[in-house]
């Protein structure tokens, strides 16, 4: 069990292969969602290791291990989140910043409501090892709601997300540390209640909220 969400099959894939200087041990390697070992989309494929002697152990993970805990976390939901003053503290964005830049928004009320962000991948994200990183390719979509007084919400519009990132590891204070940086964001309107509008108006103001809420909160995980 990996969390509460994924569980990994490290088992033997082989018998060891035992030299006199070292030994191979190939293992599984597949991560399934947690409870259900379904097959996976994808197919192993061997790789080597350098043939090094310095240290005492090397462990090597390919990119097979990488894409089914994507299609793991994908199935279990891990990609979803909601975005609000409830569950982020520091999330201050309301009706009148949008409505600003969309009339119909500001229509909704005299004061201005808070807003909610719900979040998720539409896709497997998609996991592609480079040197000394790996990038990360999402397709998702983000609803914006507004949050009227008597707690119900209201959708206004929903936008198609293509999000490009780099993951790069670290050891430090013996964990394995992770550090993201968003290379790409792009969004599209996908459906609006607030009638059309021109999404580049927009693009700075999203972008912003989820390198603020998003980025932060994924890095050293």
């Amino acid at each position: 069990q990996i969390d509460d969400l994924a569980e990994v099959d490290y088992s033997l894939s082989s018998l060891p292969a035992v030299f006199r200087p070292f030994i191979d041990l190939d293992l599984k390697g597949v991560v399934f969602p947690a409870g259900n070992s379904t097959d996976s989309p994808y197919v192993p494929a061997s790789f080597p290791i350098p043939d090094q002697s310095d240290s005492m152990l090397y462990l090597a993970f390919s990119e097979y291990f990488f894409q089914t805990s994507s299609f793991a976390y994908y199935t279990a939901g891990a990609f979803n989140m909601t975005i609000a003053e409830e569950t982020c503290s520091y999330f201050n964005i309301n009706t009148e910043i949008f409505g600003t830049i969309i009339p119909e928004v500001a229509k909704y009320s005299v004061t201005p409501n808070p807003v909610m962000l719900k979040l998720m991948a539409t896709e497997i994200p998609v996991i592609s090892l480079e040197q000394d990183s790996f990038t990360v390719e999402i397709q998702g979509s983000m609803e914006v709601l507004a949050v009227l007084p008597d707690s119900t919400t209201q959708s206004l519009f929903t936008m198609n997300i293509a999000a490009n990132t780099s993951i790069s590891l670290n050891i430090f204070d013996q964990k394995l540390m992770g550090s993201l940086c968003l290379n790409r964001l792009r969004f599209s309107l996908a459906h609006s209640n607030v009638g059309s509008f021109e999404v580049l108006l927009l693009e700075n103001i999203l972008s912003y909220i989820l390198q603020t809420e998003v980025v932060p909160s994924a890095n050293g995980k």
